[in-house]
């Protein structure tokens, strides 16, 4: 386990065991439920507000959006806080990239309305980072020999064509740079959590005093394992690597992990490297030491068909377009429906998943 983690994990194990004095019993036994959500570009959060504000207004879809307003305004709950970098503070819209909200609105929803104490999400996805590379796990090593060497040259001939383009001088890739580069997000997910696990009583005055328990995990990724020779083939065991050690690394070996599938085919099967990715990701639900613990959940059934039928002529609708998606296809259309509706399955699974193995 990561020193520090480690460290910080104690501290918080030992806040849990020792309640000060004058705070209840009770106080002690519901400590606020943290869930760390990471992933790429969808974890972000791609559906963009202004048409979160549309649809919450419009006659033929506000309802669905009625039990996060309050008014005509959004809710901002003060039992729910999100981090996601820069970002911080109550749940509302907006916590997804700028402008724009993703899957932690109805995430966060579902797992407020359910436990009394309050709830912290900490957000760790950075678009374009793959399985493979960027958020490889610790278990999963290094690719071989040849395959680095090969990508070191690759590397260094960009370089050598960008200085001969560009008059520049800029230095050639070293091999300890292509080897740092695998796992790089890993290792800055488990930083930003310590650093909120550490930090959490000033980043959150409403939490002061307060004890935490790291309740579950929650994985959103896939686009960019599609890509490359090796990236769809290899999926399943990193995945299967990436819960192993995320669950040793954090102290909690049985933690509630929801995957979700990658599902921009929508309507129509997934094909080609997007099935095989698919493919790995529902193994999940099949390994022996992850039955009742992991659960992989499909997000192409949840999708917004209003979407799907205008997307492939959004360039000749853009005013309709902008009242029903907001992105590309590989962003789920920028759809607030069908990142919503992902976002609550995401909060149903999880509890599922919570009452079938509570502890640790």
């Amino acid at each position: 386990m990561n020193r520090q983690l480690s460290q910080c994990l104690a501290v918080v194990a030992v806040a849990i065991a020792c309640v000060a004095p004058g705070r209840t019993a009770m106080a002690a036994e519901q400590p606020v439920k943290v869930f760390i959500l990471a992933g790429q570009s969808n974890m972000e959060g791609k559906a963009k507000n202004s048409l979160l504000e549309h649809q919450a207004t419009d006659d033929k879809t506000k309802m669905l959006f009625a039990h996060l307003r309050r008014g005509d305004e959004w809710i901002v709950r003060d039992d729910v806080f999100v981090k996601f970098f820069d970002w911080l503070g109550g749940l509302t819209i907006g916590y997804g990239s700028p402008g724009r909200t993703g899957v932690e609105l109805e995430f966060g929803t579902v797992l407020g309305d359910r436990f009394d104490e309050p709830v912290l999400l900490i957000k760790t996805a950075w678009g374009g980072h793959s399985l493979f590379k960027n958020f490889r796990p610790p278990a999963s090593g290094l690719p071989d020999d040849e395959f680095l060497l090969k990508e070191l040259e690759d590397a260094r001939k960009r370089v050598e064509n960008n200085n001969q383009k560009n008059n520049r001088s800029d230095p050639l890739p070293e091999m300890a740079e292509i080897r740092e580069a695998y796992g790089r997000s890993y290792r800055d997910m488990m930083a930003e959590v310590r650093g909120v696990l550490e930090n959490y009583e000033t980043l959150f005055p409403a939490l002061k005093g307060k004890q935490l328990e790291i309740a579950g995990f929650v994985w959103f990724q896939g686009w960019n394992d599609m890509f490359g020779e090796l990236g769809p083939v290899e999926y399943e065991r990193h995945l299967k690597n990436l819960i192993t050690d995320l669950r040793r690394d954090l102290n909690r070996p049985k933690l509630p992990v929801v995957i979700g599938a990658m599902g921009q085919n929508g309507s129509k099967p997934a094909e080609g490297n997007m099935a095989k990715v698919q493919q790995a990701q529902f193994a999940m639900n099949e390994v022996p030491e992850f039955q009742g613990n992991v659960k992989t959940i499909a997000t192409d059934v949840l999708v917004d068909k209003d979407a799907e039928e205008l997307y492939p002529r959004w360039r000749e609708n853009v005013e309709q377009w902008e009242k029903t998606g907001s992105d590309f296809g590989y962003h789920y259309m920028g759809s607030a429906i069908w990142f919503n509706r992902i976002g609550q399955a995401m909060g149903e699974a999880m509890l599922e998943l919570m009452a079938a193995a509570p502890g640790p």
